[in-house]
């Protein structure tokens, strides 16, 4: 019987879908020359092919070992994972049928490569090119990508920022001077302002602290969730909790009157609407319900205030009042004055400029009449109805310590506002969404509790049905709670070198590649293994780079070179005027101006 040239060896055992396969003695030298092109057998990685009369099985190699056998001589043992079958012409995850004992095994060639990545079907975007073949291109199916999420994860230096923004710039351009998807709507969480240098001609910037090309950033504070915008403000005092929600519902309930043309039904709004409230009047009615004495004994129409010092909301002036009077003399007492401190912290809150941009949010800032001059469509518009297909929320001006409740927030009108269009002609099930999660391990811990990892949570499991799908980056999956990472259909990991994070990357790929997995830790930077829902196969590729101009603000600094320049004399004020204001920003802003 006369082989094909690209004969391995045969099946010497199947075991679910794993093969096991001794190399013919033939290979010795672990070299195959195929049309003048020299192959490596048995390379962890690469693919082998399992012919079934007029299908072919296809399977990963993942594992290689030697054995002892037949007196001195070794046998070479490889172990493979099967993943799929070409019927025909058509490649199909999945197999319909096992291989038998002793079926031939070949060595997949770039010919056959090409008839499962060769075709440039619609919906397929091109990220790369195959490690072990630079002439396959490497494309995923952007549908599946979308609908059932995805992660990329990767150890500090393994190329990660630079692979997301060339993995973005891929499925709205393809890395093309003109954009493809000009319809596209990605919002990107940028926690470490990394991204707007890479791609700041696909994308509006938002920052709190915006230079002139960017906008400014706002969360409205009446579209944030009542209870977690409470627990911000005051703490958690039940009391004070529950009448803060009935003042926020009857605030609400006046918009609506006062706004007869939105046409709504007063008894179904709740505290969870998205309507205007006045937030500073708010604290006006607690600090006058916790400290009012009352010069009359029905405690209703007279308040005892001292030097008729009435205060001012607006002004966050707390008003006074007359002490009690002895017995049943006037003033008599009203409030518990039990609520001093968490209404302390809310005032605070308030005055501080660093919650400006939640709290004083623009035009959505409601002014004593509770009146607003932009609505929550103007706000959705801004986010997401720019003719740039990319959106960027930098995070980085952010304080750390409200990061949860201020992506959550962000996150819950976005995903609020697709469960509402869900019936609409241009909603997002018509136009989805991709939320691109960076840092996600700190905010998805298992620990954690907060809004942002509630929001992921139901996004994850139900963020299909509205057309909202979720992008998970991080550098520590063993920290990412279990539960969301099972949700993300398609993994791609990038070098990886701690074990447990390695294992956590393990337990969440679904093609069960463990030999595959193992080999995270010698990947080169910006080299990835993707498996899941949106690749035809499991595979080791190396991401496009991009050009130059396009990279993220992410480099490592230069050591050597910068401690080996010439001594000058530091100048700090710069960086302190950065720290007091608040703005890395500030500096270099003030040279462009130059």
């Amino acid at each position: 019987m006369t082989l094909e040239p690209t004969y391995l060896g045969k099946v010497t055992s199947v075991s679910g879908a794993s093969v096991s396969i001794e190399v013919t003695p033939q290979l010795k030298s672990g070299l195959l020359i195929i049309e003048g092109r020299t192959h490596r057998v048995g390379q962890v990685g690469s693919f082998i092919r399992i012919p079934q009369g007029y299908n072919d099985l296809y399977g990963v190699i993942s594992e290689t070992s030697e054995s002892q056998s037949n007196g001195d001589l070794d046998t070479r043992i490889l172990k493979a994972e099967l993943v799929g079958e070409v019927i025909g012409s058509d490649f199909e995850r999945g197999i319909g049928q096992y291989p038998s004992i002793s079926d031939e095994v070949h060595l997949v060639t770039e010919n056959d490569l090409k008839k499962i990545y060769g075709n440039d079907t619609h919906g397929q975007i091109t990220v790369g090119r195959l490690s072990s073949s630079d002439s396959i291109k490497v494309s995923i199916d952007l549908d599946d990508l979308v609908n059932k999420h995805s992660a990329i994860l990767g150890s500090t230096g393994a190329g990660k920022s630079t692979s997301v923004a060339s993995l973005l710039r891929s499925i709205v351009t393809n890395h093309q001077d003109n954009v493809l998807m000009p319809s596209a709507r990605i919002v990107l969480f940028d926690i470490h302002g990394e991204y707007a240098a890479a791609l700041k001609d696909i994308s509006e910037v938002f920052s709190i602290t915006p230079t002139a090309d960017e906008k400014n950033f706002h969360i409205p504070f009446w579209c944030v969730s009542p209870d977690s915008l409470i627990e911000f403000l005051c703490g958690s005092n039940e009391p004070l909790r529950n009448k803060f929600n009935e003042l926020i519902l009857e605030d609400k309930r006046i918009y609506a009157r006062d706004n007869q043309d939105l046409q709504l039904d007063e008894h179904k709004i709740t505290s969870n609407t998205p309507l205007p409230f006045r937030l500073k009047k708010i604290w006006y009615d607690l600090v006058f319900e916790d400290n009012v004495n009352w010069n009359d004994k029905e405690k209703t129409a007279d308040p005892a205030y001292k030097d008729n010092e009435k205060g001012d909301p607006d002004k966050l002036i707390a008003p006074k009042f007359i002490p009690p009077g002895a017995a049943s003399n006037p003033p008599h007492k009203g409030g518990p004055k039990a609520w001093s401190k968490p209404l302390d912290l809310m005032k605070s809150r308030l005055l501080d400029n660093q919650y400006s941009f939640l709290l004083e949010p623009g035009g959505w800032s409601p002014d004593l009449k509770n009146s607003i001059e932009k609505d929550i469509d103007h706000l959705i518009s801004e986010w997401i109805g720019s003719n740039k297909p990319i959106t960027i929320f930098d995070l980085s001006g952010m304080p750390t310590a409200r990061l949860e409740l201020l992506l959550g927030s962000v996150l819950d009108i976005l995903f609020e506002a697709a469960i509402w269009s869900r019936g609409l002609e241009k909603g997002f099930k018509s136009t989805p969404v991709l939320l691109v999660l960076e840092e996600a391990h700190r905010y998805l811990s298992s620990e954690n509790s907060g809004l942002a990892k509630k929001m992921v949570r139901r996004i994850a499991k139900e963020g299909r049905k509205f057309g909202v799908g979720s992008m998970l980056i991080s550098q520590r999956p063993s920290e990412i709670d279990e539960t969301i990472l099972s949700q993300c259909g398609t993994i791609f990991s990038l070098r990886i070198t701690n074990t447990t994070d390695r294992n956590r990357v393990k337990a969440a790929m679904s093609d069960g590649l463990a030999g595959i997995v193992d080999s995270l830790p010698v990947l080169r930077t910006g080299e990835a293994i993707v498996t899941g829902e949106a690749a035809k196969l499991p595979m080791r590729f190396k991401f496009r780079l991009p050009k130059d101009g396009q990279f993220p603000d992410s480099q490592d600094p230069q050591v050597s070179q910068n401690w080996a320049r010439k001594y000058e004399e530091s100048d700090f004020k710069d960086f302190i005027n950065c720290w007091r204001q608040q703005d890395a920003k500030t500096k270099k802003k003030e040279r462009d101006d130059e």
